[in-house]
């Protein structure tokens, strides 16, 4: 049996519970969303955009899904004390793929800001939450998609009116916890309107040995002069699968940055797609990954430049050791008329030993003119003169090369917006080279 078959079996038996355990917005998109898996199917290895990463083998397995939305016997609160330190941030909890509403931080929002579960949003603003739901994350394209859609019951919003700043960082913090195999298919909302500010943090970290599989999709609207910071921390585990479609839709003058660092994982698949559908639009797309073992991550980004005099810059930068793989497939498309484009691509990899792979093909399609467009990649290893030449300083050479590491990835975490974090990042991201456990100091799910 195709790995498809399960998950339409599962639907058509379930249907009618599936849409009583979640409200009309969601439910309305549910039919199309199956229609289009039915005809789609996964993404296949024979694929130019997939060839790295088999995503029916991945989907295959007989995970468990709420779909009854039962309560999962863990308190957040009590397993997670993870701050980063004078951040001050307003954290939330979704656990597996339920938003916990039984403990809210207290710290007041602005009138008007909205913040939590997807279902109660989408009751409260109904026209709303109609007007953003499912309008970049088209499920007719992406079979992944599709199955999200009509499977998810619930999710996480973050919505700032127009004119509104949110002065203080939203952290939410993804926990799977299950003692059987369990897939979660989880929904973000990141709504900033005309002239608003605000910042997400999202953090993915797994509890239990078993095996999970994320299957996420986030929608990020930034309006006009809007300003909007994206960090994704993926901290999970080497039994946990990810596979994360991001979606961003800018308007004219508004400023964006998407980052993501992985630094543990199993299988994890990031997209990436960038609409800059307003002039003076500039985004800032950037991730980095620290692989072992026989870790996985494959990353696919494509950025349209639909108007003129918008600007983005990407870069992308993976270590790898023992025998993990990385990809890297990034498309930067210029449209007819998008005239004095600035866009910039990156992709820089080491490869600490011969049994490691990394595969990249970064990519330019240029249909405008008076445009300033580049890309470009390397792969390598660590330069041994400047290994000898610590060395001759009196570092060892283990620690020379967690230095040198370290380093090299530092530029991908200076695009960080918020000095907390980037500090915490850069201490995260030492820890790991030196083979720590790379975890949020005071976590009780990490020690």
């Amino acid at each position: 049996m195709k790995a498809e078959q399960q998950y339409i079996d599962l639907f058509t038996q379930y249907e009618d519970l599936i849409c009583r355990k979640s409200v009309p917005v969601l439910n309305a998109l549910r039919a199309q969303a199956f229609a289009d898996f039915e005809r789609l199917g996964f993404p296949s290895l024979k694929g130019e955009d997939y060839k790295y990463t088999d995503v029916e083998k991945a989907f295959a397995p007989d995970y468990g899904i709420n779909i009854n939305r039962l309560d999962i016997p863990v308190n957040p609160y009590d397993v997670f004390h993870c701050d980063v330190p004078n951040l001050s941030t307003s954290l939330y909890f979704v656990v597996n793929d339920s938003f916990y509403e039984k403990e809210l931080p207290k710290a007041h929002l602005p009138e008007g800001v909205y913040v939590g579960s997807l279902c109660r949003f989408a009751a409260e603003y109904p026209e709303v939450a109609a007007r953003y739901y499912g309008k970049l994350a088209q499920t007719s394209a992406n079979g992944v998609v599709a199955l999200n859609t009509m499977l998810v019951q619930d999710g996480f919003v973050v919505y700032v009116p127009k004119n509104m700043v949110l002065e203080r960082p939203i952290q939410l913090v993804n926990i799977f916890r299950s003692d059987v195999d369990t897939m979660a298919n989880r929904r973000i909302l990141f709504i900033v309107e005309e002239n608003a500010e605000a910042r997400l943090l999202v953090c993915d970290h797994s509890i239990d040995d078993v095996k999970f599989f994320s299957n996420q999709v986030i929608e990020i609207f930034a309006g006009v002069n809007a300003r909007a910071d994206y960090y994704d921390l993926e901290e999970s585990s080497v039994s946990t699968t990810r596979f994360s479609n991001l979606y961003v839709r800018q308007e004219a003058g508004s400023n964006v940055v998407v980052n993501g660092v992985t630094l543990t994982n199993g299988l994890t698949r990031n997209n990436y797609f960038v609409s800059l559908e307003g002039e003076g639009a500039d985004l800032s797309l950037c991730g980095m990954s620290v692989l072992d073992k026989e870790q996985q991550l494959d990353t696919y980004s494509l950025v349209e430049h639909k108007v003129p005099r918008c600007t983005c810059n990407e870069l992308f930068k993976n270590v790898l050791n023992d025998r993990a793989v990385g990809a890297f497939s990034g498309r930067i498309l210029v449209q007819q008329g998008a005239d004095k484009t600035e866009a910039y691509q990156t992709n820089r990899n080491l490869c600490a030993t011969r049994e490691c792979r990394m595969y990249s093909k970064p990519q330019l399609e240029i249909y405008a003119d008076d445009v300033k467009c580049s890309h470009g990649m390397s792969t390598g290893q660590l330069d041994e003169n400047a290994l000898f030449y610590m060395q001759s300083r009196g570092i060892p050479r283990d620690e020379a090369r967690m230095l040198l590491s370290v380093a090299f990835t530092s530029d991908v975490i200076e695009h960080v917006r918020l000095e907390a974090l980037k500090d915490r990042l850069h201490k995260l991201v030492e820890k790991r080279f030196r083979g720590e456990l790379a975890k949020c100091a005071g976590c009780r799910i990490c020690k």
